[in-house]
Order: C-alpha cells, then structure tokens, then sequence
C-alpha cells in the first residue's frame, strides 16, 4: 500500500498501521516506520504482537537509533514476554552497540532459538567482538541447537575477523555435511571472504568457481578479497571476467577496483572506471568518491584528484581526509593545510586519520609550529587522543627539522611503547643530520625488535656506510646472513595500453624478460660510455664474505 492510498483512509485499523510500518521496516527509509508508529498511537490506535518486530527491525537497519524509547512502549503494553519481539530486541540492542542489553535480553528468554542466537552471534560480530560470537556459536552446538544459512554467515564472518583458518574450515566442513553449502550464495560469499582474510585466495577462488550461483555479492567478495591479499593484478582480472559475464558492479565492487588500480598505479583501468562510473550514473557517494581521488592522487594526477573532490555533491570527513592526506603525500604542504581550514569552515569534524594528513603534510613543509599547534589542538579541541601513527608524524616532523632532542622527549612521553615506524623516522633523521652515535642506538635496537626483518639490517648497514665503518658495515651483513634472513624481493608493476605487467627482482617469467634484459644491459653500457658515476652515499657495502 502506498502512503497516498493509506492517507485516502479516514480510520485505519491496526492491520493496515501495521502494513505500512512493516513496509518501511524493510526500505531504504527505515526511520519512517518510527514515524507512522507515532502517528499510529496520536490515532488512538494501540499495538498488537505484529507491531513491535517490524519497528525492532527498522532499528536493526537504520544501525542509528535508540531502541530503550522503544524498550519502554514494549513493556508498557505487555509485549516484553513474546518470543518474536524478543529476538527483535536482541537484534535491535545489537545492531545499534548495546550488547550488554542485548545479552540480558538473551540470559532472560525462556524459549531460545536459532534466531536467538544468531542475533546475539552477528551483534558480536558487527561490534567487533568476533571472538566472543565464535565462542557463542560453541555453546549453541553443544547444546545440539540447529544452525541456519544466517548463523554461518556470521560465524564465516567472525573467522574472517580473528584469521582463524582452521575454524573457518571446521565450519565450513560442518556445513558442507549438512549438503547444503553448494546451493546458498551468501553462504559461498562469507566463504569467500572468509578465506581471503585469513589469506587462503586460492581456497576462496576454488570456492567461488565451485558455486553454482553467482550474484554481485558473491564477485564482490572475491575482488575485496584479492584487494586485501594485495593481489591486486588477480583482482583486476576478476573485475573483467566479471564484466564479460554480463554482471553489473555495485558502489562496493566499484570501490575495490579502484582501490587496485590506485596500488598498482593503474591509471588507464581507473580513468575507464570513472568513466563507466560517468556513463552508467551509478550513484557518486562518498565511498566511490574518495576511492577515486585515493586512486588519482597515487597515480600522480592529483589536479584530477582535486576535480572529483570538488564535483562531491556532500563532501563527507572520509572525502575531505582523502584530498588532504593526498595533497600531503604530494608534498603540497600549505594547499591541504588550506583545505583542513576549509574543512573545519564548513562544520565538518576531523577524526583521527584527517590529522595524521595534516601532520603529515607539516612534515613535508617543514612547518613545525604549526604541527605541534594542530597536535596539541586534536586533544584539546576534538577529544581525539594521539595513536602512535600521530606521534611517528611529530617525530618526523621534528627530526626532519633537526629537533631530535624535542623529538627523543616525545617517543620517551609516549603512553604506548614506540613502533618501528616511529624509531624508524627518528633514525631518519639522524642519518639526515648524521647524528650517527644515536642512530646506531636505534638501528640495533631496531635489529632485537625485528630481527627476521631484512630492512633493519640494510638500514644499520647504510649508517656504518656512511660513517665510513666498513668493518661494522660487514658485521651487520655478516650477521645478517648468518641469522638466515633474506631481502623481500622487490616488486614493480607498470601498465603499458590498459595492459598491467608486473616485475619481480631477479625473476624471468615475464614474456618479454629476454628483451628486457638485453635493453638493461644496453642501458649500462651506454652509461659506462657516459662516465656515469652512481651516488653511493646512501648504498649498503656489499662484501663476499660468508
């Protein structure tokens, strides 16, 4: 029934009160359902059983609301004992972050089902409590309760969450058992996503071609998935197998894409994004929008990072922390600071990430009064306590700008124990100002913290170069080979004609790695004829010592 026809009817019975409210329950304006309740009872009208889990349920997906108002009106007409509102309020408390109330309201259910526990497993998940739902979905099992399609899912999901390979696995054997695994796709989806968080992408590939239904959920999780793999050439494939199977990509599917195409650098597959984006009038929310100024922004076109920003019709915190921590990351220092006074101009309120691109674009400027001023401003003004990734930006900040005794008394203040990120901009600096006795210092402390970390090592290695140390260079080779630690090859991708081709150090399986190798030696034979002499200042002393 329409709000027109409903309007049409001079006195409405409970039936159609109920109608409608269950009707926007279930839409993309769940908050109306709320709405003509308080219309519903202005009319005189009281509730009956039907009433309550059509509401509970718009609470459940507006994921914004406050369901003790309507707690209140429950108990008030008695309705607090009914088995279905009860799961409704369970889910309700849930979705909307009250899980202690949420599991009173389970403790306190006489007649628990599956319904029942599944709602207080997927609150668990969706308030990022995965372990505490797998150890629900235990107890369910051992009291022989049956589980469903929705309980799998969001068991799938919380192993996704905690890595647990092995009980995503169990879970998934238990299921196939029940021979029912091969005909749900949101079941093969959560698979999927499941194995591609704990970084099984070939078990999740088997699964999704072994579904014998594929929707855009189930194609979405295996892209997001590869994306979080950091396959991101396998997931570009995927999009365009997707593609020719005549499916449709969402905003979510849009969104990982692009987050692809802006590691890879891989302008053209994103330009012809954004323009199936233009041609389709898929809608230009602030998700696709700040994935495609990520992407431009990484592949070096930051005016065109600029232009998507400003074509935002709202413009969000995420799309304005996009735009500044990329004018940072392009050294561009006084432009994103002059968006953040925009930003904060137009009500917008900074969260954590907003601050480390405006520090960050300080560390670049080498703006440092005005780093420390917006450090002291996060918790002072914005009640934002400053993460360690905050305090690596000060001490970069200060250490680029030669203040290493300010920035020794930082990491010493810090509440938490400093990462090897913010050691490591310390330890940048002191090679920057060859402060070298300290750099020492944090270069083998660095070593004990990490030691199967091969980068550690050449970074200790680079300062005794530099201090012309060449024995204590070799030390560190030495010891480096003989803890058995080994380099990360390098890894490169380049995208020649929509074409993306990927180089790793020392490998020969691309097509054309004859040629490419030739031209490389043709390359440093002609720099030999040019007297080209490389700088060395900064290369590890490499020795053929065992």
């Amino acid at each position: 029934m329409s709000p027109i026809c409903f309007s049409s009817i001079r006195t409405p019975d409970i039936y159609l009160w109920n109608t409608m409210i269950r009707a926007f329950s279930t839409s993309s304006e769940p908050q109306l359902s709320l709405l003509y309740y308080a219309r519903m009872r202005e009319n005189g009208v009281n509730p009956d059983k039907h009433t309550f889990p059509s509401l509970l349920k718009s609470f459940s997906k507006a994921k914004n609301g406050n369901p003790f108002q309507l707690f209140a009106h429950i108990v008030k007409f008695g309705f607090h004992f009914d088995h279905f509102v009860r799961n409704g309020l369970i889910s309700a408390f849930a979705t909307s972050g009250y899980m202690k109330s949420a599991r009173q309201v389970f403790d306190e259910c006489s007649e628990k089902d599956v319904v029942s526990w599944t709602a207080l497993i997927n609150g668990y998940v969706k308030n990022n409590s995965p372990i505490e739902g797998l150890q629900y979905f235990l107890k369910m099992r051992s009291i022989g309760m049956r589980v469903d399609e929705m309980t799998i899912v969001s068991v799938l999901c919380a192993s996704g969450l905690v890595g647990d390979t092995n009980f995503g696995r169990w879970v998934h054997g238990f299921y196939v058992e029940a021979g029912r695994v091969r005909w749900d796709v949101y079941v093969g989806s959560a698979l999927v996503d499941m194995y591609c968080k704990c970084g099984r992408c070939d078990d999740a590939h088997k699964v999704f071609d072994e579904m014998p239904f594929r929707n855009i959920v189930s194609w979405t999780a295996l892209i997001a998935g590869y994306v979080h793999c950091n396959k991101f050439k396998n997931a570009l494939l995927v999009f365009q197998h997707m593609l020719l199977e005549k499916i449709v990509p969402n905003q979510s599917t849009l969104t990982s894409v692009l987050s692809a195409c802006s590691h890879i650098g891989a302008l053209d597959q994103g330009r012809w994004i954004h323009g199936y984006i233009d041609r389709n009038q898929v809608h230009f929310n602030s998700a696709i929008g700040t994935a495609l100024i990520d992407m431009y922004a990484k592949c070096g076109c930051i005016n065109e990072a600029l232009l998507v920003f400003e074509r935002l019709p709202v413009k969000d915190v995420y799309s304005w922390t996009s735009i500044i921590n990329a004018l940072a990351m392009h050294g561009d220092a006084l432009r994103a600071l002059k968006l953040f006074s925009r930003m904060l101009g137009n009500k917008v309120q900074p969260n954590e990430v907003t601050f480390i691109g405006v520090l960050s674009a300080c560390s670049h400027g080498g703006l440092v009064d005005v780093g420390r001023k917006y450090f002291k401003l996060m918790r002072q003004t914005y009640c934002l306590d400053p993460n360690v990734d905050h305090y690596g930006c000060m001490v970069d900040l200060l250490g680029r700008a030669g203040y290493l005794e300010e920035a020794i008394e930082m990491i010493e203040e810090m509440p938490m124990q400093p990462t090897a990120g913010v050691l490591g901009a310390l330890f940048g600096a002191c090679m920057i100002h060859k402060a070298f006795e300290l750099g020492e210092q944090i270069g083998n402390y660095l070593i004990k913290l990490q030691p199967a970390h091969s980068g550690r090592y050449a970074l200790l290695a680079n300062l005794y170069s530099r201090s012309q140390k060449w024995e204590a260079a070799a030390h560190v080779r030495k010891l480096m080979k003989g803890k058995g630690v080994g380099k990360t090859p390098g890894c490169s991708w380049i995208e020649v004609q929509g074409i993306i081709h990927e180089f790793v150090s020392f490998d020969q399986s691309h097509s054309e790695s004859n040629h490419i190798y030739m031209m490389l030696e043709n390359l440093k034979f002609q720099l030999k004829l040019a007297c080209y002499l490389p700088y060395t200042n900064l290369l590890v002393l490499e020795t053929n010592d065992a």
